[in-house]
């Protein structure tokens, strides 16, 4: 499993019609408006980095956006700490 989150940012005023359509993408677990830099931030979860580059192509379309940043979660460490 593949997992990133995608900051965006959107236009004026438009942060949560932006989060709800988001959420109705295929591969996007959660999306929420924020209050900062960024308007909204999604989880989407998919097989590969090939799914997650076409959930991201599938948020950009959406109306309003005017940019995204794609930040893949870096894969869990299986040694403990100390070994």
């Amino acid at each position: 499993m593949v997992q990133a989150f995608v900051l965006v940012q959107t236009e004026v005023g438009r942060a949560t019609a932006v989060a709800q359509q988001i959420e109705a993408v295929d591969g996007v677990v959660s999306a929420e408006a924020v209050v900062g830099p960024y308007d909204v931030i999604a989880r989407a979860d998919g097989a590969s980095d090939a799914q997650i580059a076409e959930i991201v192509s599938r948020i950009q379309k959406v109306d309003a956006i005017t940019r995204t940043l794609t930040c893949p979660v870096a894969p869990r460490s299986t040694t403990s700490v100390g070994s």
